[in-house]
């Protein structure tokens, strides 16, 4: 089964989804047999590379509402976050345009680094206030995550895997996704935002059953 999850490493909801879903394929019975793929999306592609202003500001200003309201919402996000074991700190959120960082997951991912460089850099941008826009930042967290700091280096100062992230991006408009995360099953099923890991299962199940041409769902606790 190929699992396709469109996320954008700036979207606090992508984080949360990615642990909903980790729980959710947990529970299936044929995890095992799961390929998951992840692909680019970027939110903002005009963004620049780093900005100054603080988060809530720009989130204010995005959606018009007061600055006190922005806050309430991270609020809201961080309380959010923190039922998955995520512990958000938007204060410290360094807010920039994310398509190098969707370029070095694509260089991870010739590596065998894919899900651990995507990991790294969901907690480097949310908890750590990382600033993904920053080239020398994106070099350290690839050598954090095992991979050779030289050549992720010069991927990054290169064009490579731009022709990748774009692909990425095609396929999600041939999709008609227009939000993440975004979970796409065998090219059958679409799964939009971070649902509970119950939805997700439920999901995976009935793929699953369709897949291999039974219309009953297994339960998780019959193993084969």
């Amino acid at each position: 089964m190929k699992i396709e999850i469109w996320s954008d490493i700036a979207c606090p909801w992508c984080y949360v989804g990615k642990r909903r879903f980790e729980r959710a394929l947990a529970s299936f019975s044929h995890r095992e047999e799961v390929d998951v793929l992840w692909r680019s999306f970027e939110l903002d592609p005009t963004a620049p590379r780093t900005r100054s202003e603080p988060q809530a500001e720009l989130l204010a200003r995005k959606y018009g509402v007061a600055l006190e309201r922005a806050s309430e919402m991270n609020a809201n996000m961080t309380a959010e976050a923190r039922k998955e074991g995520l512990n958000f700190d938007f204060d410290r959120v360094k807010v920039g345009n994310s398509f190098d960082a969707h370029r070095l997951i694509h260089f991870a991912a010739t590596q065998g680094k894919r899900e651990a460089m995507v990991e790294r850099l969901f907690h480097a941008y949310l908890t750590e206030g990382s600033a993904l826009g920053d080239l020398d930042v994106l070099v350290r967290l690839a050598g954090e995550t095992g991979l050779d700091i030289g050549a992720a280096r010069a991927a990054l100062e290169s064009e490579a895997f731009t022709s990748d992230v774009r692909a990425d991006e095609n396929r999600a408009r041939l999709f008609g996704i227009s939000g993440v995360p975004f979970f796409a099953i065998d090219e059958r099923y679409g799964v939009s935002g971070a649902q509970p890991p119950e939805a997700l299962l439920d999901a995976l199940r009935q793929a699953w059953s369709e897949r291999s041409g039974d219309d009953r769902v297994v339960a998780d606790s019959e193993r084969q």
